[in-house]
């Protein structure tokens, strides 16, 4: 919802507006995302200890070693085993009958079971020796930037129920994203903007928008959606020929009207919110079209993130956007890439999507450290679960992998993470972590502490009972921070 341009002041009489009108009046585009936040911040006012809203400032728990996270979700579940897990007993396994051990198989399989060798080459790189299959051309020059985790273990074969899990700690949907709990915990450091942001892709993950919900916190902490093609907001833009000037001077008449009337009818909480409402859309309409313009950015700059080139023009523009909002302050960044279900060919699968994000993720990471927001942004990559070593044998070499939640890898950067490091293992297989082997829910622990926020604390009271990220308490893997 744009806000208001009255070209004449008097056409129509000021009334009381009803509780329809006004719901209606707020149903759409910047309105609804500014109106969340000024239902929380006026719930929060009524308390006289409350900060000035749920979004300002708040200090966390411990010294944070990162003040902001861009999450890089990679939906379907990139392999290890094909990318950063290096599994050479494949080469000797290749073809050899698979039989899975234990009871979670998925939906997909069936039938007699082979291993199957990684298609990719592998070598290490950086002073660290990660180990990095060779196409991974761009993110190899930033590898001791990196912290490879080997043992995250999460409860879900099938996608929608394992994305849950990964983004909200609960595999049932219904509960608050990573990114609002973050925002609950240490509030955002641009007002003007919201606190969590996601850059999803045309068509939402599997299990759509409950990925970033608020769920049972408020509103304001929900994340806020950017659309993939054309405007990332409806309505971001004033109506043609509108000026600021103009607009603040119909703000600033039409609050006038508005608080003789709400002087002489106190108590009249719809007004003071829609008159709070349109100062909110009117500051978003300043900064938001500034800051998702990538055209100013230098020619350079926008080249090292691949934009241009077809293969990562759509990924590199995400990238360079998440550099720009956590610039701005804005706390919780999360980017979606998929589908990474590679179930056959995945030579050809995995392979165009490395392409695809390999440039715009090394760059991101280099372009933060050069500007010196490393340190201070958690950068995370990984997926919702892992993948088997072994697959059928569907039309001769149509090789792929299928879901495995037993192990996976992750990557860190930045945000006090130890760098140049690789923590935990599996089995000579891939098929399962067997060393520095962790839940997702410690995982979620750990980020929130190098965020200084303690998962124990983090709580809010809902239905009868104190909840938190996850679900029932965790760890920190000590092992992931310098």
């Amino acid at each position: 919802m744009s806000t208001p341009y009255f070209p004449c002041a008097g056409a129509r009489a000021l009334h009381a507006p009803t509780r329809r009108d006004f719901l209606y009046s707020l149903g759409a585009s910047v309105g609804s995302v500014a109106f969340s936040a000024l239902i929380s911040r006026d719930l929060a006012a009524q308390t006289p200890s409350s900060p000035p809203g749920p979004l300002a400032p708040k200090p966390g728990h411990f010294p944070a070693k990162a003040k902001n996270c861009i999450f890089l979700m990679m939906e379907g579940g990139p392999s290890h085993i094909d990318t950063f897990d290096p599994k050479p007993a494949l080469s000797r396994l290749h073809l050899q009958e698979f039989i899975r051990e234990g009871k979670q198989k998925s939906a997909m399989e069936s039938g007699k079971r082979y291993y199957v060798q990684s298609p990719f080459s592998f070598h290490k790189v950086g002073q660290s020796g990660a180990d990095m299959a060779t196409n991974w051309s761009h993110l190899a020059k930033v590898a001791d930037d990196l912290c490879f985790y080997r043992g995250c273990q999460v409860d879900s074969v099938n996608h929608p129920t394992a994305m849950y899990q990964m983004n909200t700690g609960n595999r049932f949907g219904g509960d608050p994203g990573f990114g609002s709990w973050v925002n609950y915990g240490l509030g955002s450091l641009n007002q003007d903007l919201p606190g969590f942001i996601v850059l999803p892709e045309v068509s939402y993950p599997q299990g759509g928008a409950a990925n970033w919900s608020n769920g049972y916190l408020p509103a304001s902490f929900q994340g806020t959606p950017l659309r993939a093609k054309g405007s990332p907001i409806l309505d971001l833009s004033p109506p043609a020929g509108v000026t600021p000037a103009r607009q603040r001077a119909n703000l600033d008449l039409l609050a006038s009207l508005n608080s003789a009337h709400a002087a002489r009818h106190p108590g009249h909480d719809e007004l003071a919110a829609r008159m709070d409402n349109y100062e909110l859309a009117f500051r978003m309409q300043l900064q938001v079209p500034e800051t998702l313009d990538l055209s100013k950015e230098d020619e350079k700059t926008k080249a090292s993130y691949g934009i241009g080139q077809d293969a990562t023009d759509a990924f590199g523009r995400k990238c360079l956007l998440a550099r720009k909002l956590v610039e701005k302050g804005v706390r919780f960044v999360q980017l979606y890439n998929g589908t990474w279900d590679s179930h056959d060919y995945i030579e050809r699968a995995h392979g165009n999507l490395v392409r695809g994000v390999d440039q715009p993720i090394a760059a991101l990471i280099a372009d933060l450290k050069q500007r010196g927001l490393l340190d201070s942004t958690l950068v995370v990559w990984c997926g919702e679960f892992g993948r088997t070593p072994d697959n059928g044998v569907r039309g001769g070499t149509a090789y792929g992998r299928d879901h495995n939640p037993t192990a996976m890898t992750m990557w860190l950067a930045g945000g006090g993470v130890k760098a140049g490091h690789t923590i935990g293992a599996t089995d000579e297989t891939g098929m399962t972590a067997v060393d520095k082997v962790h839940h997702v829910r410690d995982v979620h622990c750990t980020l929130l502490r190098l965020l200084g926020l303690d998962d124990n604390k983090l709580t809010y009271y809902h239905a009868g009972r104190f909840k938190q990220l996850s679900q029932f308490g965790g760890t920190v893997i000590k092992e992931l921070i310098a």
